[in-house]
């Protein structure tokens, strides 16, 4: 409707409870209407997820409890990205109630919500956003209701404010003391009208983090901070290559006869060890003596990829008779690097099993692990923590899986952890791959672009998070058409380029690999912003002057034009310094980046112990238009970590792979984004609200930065950069060994 959702009444319902218990009924939303220049302008990702999702939104409820507070379990996964806080703030817009009273938790695995408890793709907010706030509208009107009964009085006579409905006499009640009049003997339905957008007090409004307080004062508590009965720390001693088997162990009684350990056993991905401690782990897990099975990946290097990445490399089509920009770029193998280590807690008994662990897609979790244990889904039970960081990592539950095996072979409950040094080599990784770009043009206009990506195969096999899209993504046939569906839903044309195809090709499931934040949008946009800029070097024009006058609409433009101005484009800058600039669209989202990069000698070859210092970003402004922002100061959060993230794929954070292992084994050898890269002077500019309804943010702005910093590149040096990141080519550390295969625990907390 052109009045959007100001003006339309939406449908919803009154639980039966003891207490306030609300939920909506939300219908499809209409496909755009507009006409269409590529795929993503009719349906995207986010279009298909949200749609999934409508079907059980009536299943996500609000509470108001006789104490006054509201309580929500969220069907999500908060692992850093701040939804329980702009969830808060949803519900404390529609429902007047100080922020500070609603209880955001995060909901157990629930089968019956199907598509609805994945965490991924920036869609939270966007799926999320109009059933919570019909939920909390229709709560608002039934405690207004129980009041007006109360008073003798009509509701056009009440106000709600802060969490106190109030007649015009100066009567006045707390909402927690009509939780129980407000109830329902039995499910009924109401219609609600939605807060105007004008008259928003909270939603917008820049607010800190629900649980920033707890984040640091370590209150917070993460799966590895829980107190469950007898689960004592258990560590898994892993392979020397990748996805390699336990063949024989030649010390399994004396490693179980170690100070504090209580159990070693055979698992499927190696030889797991429950102990007192942690650092008794360690000790147990270095001292085991292994054969080895071969692994997946046995024998092969980056070499060796990329030679089979150039032979599953589909056609691009004869070479037109125009001019042509035509390039190829590789992007290496990447890490996770969330903050948190993988980690789960399982207490398998006879018959049921109870699993605590931050996961994004929940659902299938619980139901592989059933399969896992031999037991119905209905006796496993799955507990949703909060996460300490993910970038992909937890849509996958390697180790729930883990801590449910060795929790059933021992009878007794584990807190199973892994080591850095299992992540880096073998935890789930962004896969190598490479892009090869053609763009032909003539005069001043593009006549055709075509990009051909090709990739190790990404694991896309938690599906929509439940098992059946789940055992598709497995399928022989499946998994590449399913990959290929994520791709082309994901990524945009934004300029105006004459003919344009896209096509995705993946090869080698010999590695463990996720959707690694942003997935394929990374890759494919620095390979596009680069190829950009080479042609409006062709055609004589600057790089933000060609990008203005090529994209698509007003609202692309507007990011661009802002971060040149706040950036000061074009501005003098001495020999070996260089501005980049580059676009990308998603999420319902738009974003832009400039950077400055030092790419100077002096810079360049700083001495940093045991890496390689390299180029800096001495500067990077951002601009995003999100639609509408719930909250900005979160958004900003948001995208200085995409920023932060870009610098590293484009500077520094690669994995070596030799001899069907990674080099890689923690993140002092591992170069995630440092502060010898990061910019001094940082800044996010958060659009007006262009829409009525929210886009997405989590990964909005990782893309333009890692294609700004390589344009910036490409200017500084005069030479475009093929091979990402820019220094996987210098090996700066010294190896750690595969066998043992972690290190030593420190004895002192300073060696």
């Amino acid at each position: 409707m052109s009045e959007g959702i100001r003006r339309r009444q939406f449908i919803g319902f009154v639980v039966a409870a003891p207490v306030l218990v609300t939920a909506a009924a939300l219908d499809a939303p209409a496909p755009a209407a507009a006409a269409a220049a590529d795929i993503t302008d009719i349906v995207d990702l986010n279009d298909l997820m949200t749609v999934a999702a409508l079907p059980t939104s009536g299943l996500i409820s609000v509470e108001v409890t006789p104490d006054g507070t509201v309580s929500f379990a969220l069907p999500r996964a908060e692992v850093g990205q701040g939804i329980t806080t702009s969830t808060a703030m949803l519900i404390a817009e529609e429902l007047s109630v100080p922020l500070e009273r609603v209880r955001v938790t995060l909901a157990d695995a629930r089968p019956e919500l199907l598509f609805n408890q994945l965490t991924g793709g920036s869609n939270t907010t966007i799926a999320t956003y109009t059933p919570i706030r019909v939920a909390a509208a229709i709560a608002r009107t039934r405690l207004l209701q129980a009041a007006a009964v109360s008073f003798g009085t009509a509701v056009a006579d009440l106000t709600l404010r802060a969490g106190v409905i109030t007649d015009r006499s100066g009567r006045h009640v707390d909402i927690g003391a009509l939780a129980v009049a407000a109830a329902s003997a039995r499910t009924t339905q109401m219609a609600v009208e939605l807060t105007a957008r004008e008259s928003f007090t909270v939603i917008g409004k820049p607010h800190n983090r629900v649980d920033a307080r707890d984040a640091v004062t370590g209150r917070k508590r993460f799966a590895m901070d829980l107190d469950v009965p007898d689960a004592k720390p258990t560590m898994v001693c892993r392979p020397p290559t990748i996805n390699g088997k336990v063949g024989s162990v030649a010390n399994l009684a004396e490693v179980q006869a170690m100070p504090g350990v209580t159990h070693v056993v055979v698992i499927g991905t190696g030889v797991a060890v429950r102990a007192q401690t942690f650092g008794q782990c360690i000790d147990a897990v270095r001292a085991l003596r292994v054969t080895w099975r071969p692994g997946t990946a046995e024998g092969k290097s980056d070499q060796t990829i990329r030679q089979e990445l150039a032979l599953a490399e589909l056609p691009i089509g004869l070479r037109p008779p125009t001019p042509v920009v035509d390039a190829r770029f590789t992007f290496h193998f990447r890490n996770n690097s969330a903050l948190e280590p993988n980690c789960a807690i399982a207490d398998v008994r006879a018959g049921r099993a109870e699993i605590w662990s931050a996961l994004k897609a929940p659902i299938v979790a619980k139901q592989a692990i059933a399969a896992k244990l031999g037991l119905p889904a209905g006796a496993v039970t799955v507990h949703v923590t909060e996460g300490g960081g993910s970038f992909g990592r937890k849509l996958f539950f390697d180790a729930a899986l883990e801590a449910a095996e060795v929790s059933q072979k021992i009878g007794r409950p584990v807190k199973l952890m892994w080591h850095r040094a299992d992540d880096s080599r073998q935890g789930r990784v962004h896969p190598m791959a490479t892009s090869r770009v053609r763009a032909a043009y003539l005069g001043n206009t593009v006549l055709t672009y075509d990009q051909r990506h090709t990739s190790v195969a990404t694991d896309l096999s938690h599906g929509l998070g439940e098992i059946i899209t789940a055992f598709a993504a497995r399928l022989p046939v499946g998994d590449i058409g399913f990959s290929e569906t994520f791709f082309q839903l994901s990524q945009t044309m934004s300029y105006d380029f004459g003919v344009t195809s896209r096509l995705l090709n993946e090869t080698d499931k010999g590695f463990n690999t996720g959707s690694m934040r942003n997935v394929y949008s990374p890759d494919v946009t620095c390979a596009r912003e680069l190829v950009v800029d080479q042609l409006a070097a062709r055609m004589g024009r600057g790089p933000y002057q060609f990008r203005r006058a090529f994209l698509r609409d007003d609202r692309s433009r507007a990011v661009l034009d802002r971060v040149a101005t706040a950036g000061g484009w074009g501005r003098s800058l001495p020999a070996g310094v260089a501005q980049g600039i580059a676009f990308h669209a998603e999420y319902k989202a738009v974003s832009a980046v400039l950077v400055e990069l030092d790419c100077r000698p002096a810079t360049v070859n700083r001495p940093v112990r045991d890496g390689v210092a390299g180029p800096r970003v001495t500067r990077a402004v951002v601009a995003v238009d999100v639609g509408l922002a719930v909250n900005p100061r979160g958004l900003e959060a948001q995208m200085m970590g995409c920023v932060m993230d870009g610098i590293a794929l484009a500077l520094t954070s690669s994995l070596h792979l030799r001899d069907g292992y990674f080099l890689e084994a923690s993140w002092d050898n591992y170069f995630y984004t440092r502060q010898w890269n990061t910019p001094p002077d940082l800044q996010v500019i958060v659009m007006p609200s262009t829409s009525d309804q929210p886009g997405g943010a989590g990964e909005l702005g990782v893309a333009a930065s890692m294609a700004a910093v390589a344009c910036a590149y490409g200017r500084a040096t005069g030479t475009m950069p093929t091979t990402f990141p820019i220094n996987h080519g210098t090996l700066s550390f010294t190896p750690k060994p595969t066998v043992p295969p972690i290190p030593p625990s420190p004895t002192d907390g300073l060696a």
